[in-house]
């Protein structure tokens, strides 16, 4: 388990809104070291982590980083990308949902907006806040977006001070190219 650049990424993200963070209900997708999570909640947010239900030592990861950042009260649930579970079924309508460099496998990014997909039904207000590496340029939401009635907007790096090469004091080892998404239903008028 690493803190990947794009978890640093989505970080600071968080951290420049923090202001609008207390009381909004957050789930973190494919959490592992959960950093975004943790952000979240550290700014006040009423956090949920997630990973794989199927990979137990990734929920103990997101318990560990809890445990560590003195934050018991987060809860912490296994969700399998593109699997309707009772984890999934009884989650409460969330205000935001966080995911970083989820988007790495192709034939994982529809069991990703399927899940999101269903989260959006119970509030279509949510939005996805999401930071993935650039990794082909053969790779591609717009297809998926379209199908699953989403929308995507790019926020620039630099909007919120993450175009330096530290950022919250980190060195991003190498070099990667990471982008910021937020994604929410298209219809503007939900």
């Amino acid at each position: 388990m690493y803190v990947w650049p794009c978890a640093v990424v989505l970080a600071q993200y968080l951290w420049f809104h923090r202001g609008s963070l207390p009381g909004k209900a957050v789930l973190e997708i494919g959490g592992g070291v959960s950093l975004p999570g943790i952000m979240a909640a550290k700014c006040g947010a009423e956090v949920i982590l997630s990973d794989s239900s199927e990979l137990p030592h990734c929920l103990e990861v997101c318990w560990q980083s809890c445990q560590m950042n003195n934050l018991p009260q987060v809860r912490i649930i296994g969700l399998t990308w593109g699997h309707m579970s009772q984890e999934l079924l009884a989650l409460p309508p969330q205000d935001i949902l966080l995911a970083s460099d989820v988007f790495f496998e192709p034939e994982d990014f529809e069991d990703i907006l399927t899940t999101v997909y269903f989260l959006m039904q119970k509030n279509p207000k949510v939005q996805l806040w999401s930071t993935y590496q650039v990794r082909s340029a053969d790779w591609s939401l717009e297809a998926l977006l379209y199908k699953w009635d989403m929308k995507c907007v790019h926020i620039p790096l630099e909007s919120f001070d993450a175009d330096k090469e530290n950022i919250a004091e980190s060195a991003l080892p190498g070099r990667h190219t990471v982008e910021m998404l937020v994604i929410s239903f298209a219809k503007d008028s939900l």
